[in-house]
């Protein structure tokens, strides 16, 4: 699995133009699943996701986790974290796990980090998302459970 991960003051997503997810500060997980991740792929990018280290302590170092600053998670699904272009501008997604299994796999990613006590908003799976952040810092940060980055 992969996430891309941002840190962020207040997020929120819409379908049709309803808020269906939100979040006040905390982190926004973009969140896709490839073709040959199982259980272990999606308790690995749950587990980095809860514990970040990217929120700053009193010395202005980044040593803090969502669970020390009382942080939200806004949950996104997003296979196109799989686009391939390295062939062309058109991206593949070739990679990506089909929508049925990834749903799955997406779902058992926000239950482990509802598990550990933290608040988790989400988008909705297949659906045409906006998705609205207010990054801070900007603070980015890529996760592979695969480790290929």
């Amino acid at each position: 699995m992969r996430a891309v991960v941002q840190r962020a003051l207040a997020a929120r997503v819409e379908v049709e133009g309803q808020v269906v997810g939100a979040i006040e500060h905390g982190l926004v997980a973009f969140v896709g699943a490839a073709k040959d991740d199982d259980d272990a792929d999606a308790d690995h990018i749950a587990n980095k996701i809860a514990g970040l280290r990217v929120f700053s302590d009193d010395a202005g170092k980044m040593s803090r986790a969502l669970a020390d600053v009382r942080g939200g998670v806004l949950a996104i699904s997003q296979f196109t974290l799989f686009g391939d272009v390295r062939r062309g501008l058109r991206p593949s997604f070739d990679g990506a796990m089909e929508p049925a299994r990834a749903e799955a796999l997406y779902d058992r990613v926000v239950a482990a980090l509802r598990a550990r006590g933290l608040e988790v908003a989400t988008g909705r799976f297949r659906a045409d998302m906006r998705v609205f952040v207010e990054n801070d810092g900007p603070v980015t940060i890529l996760l592979d459970s695969k480790r290929t980055f």
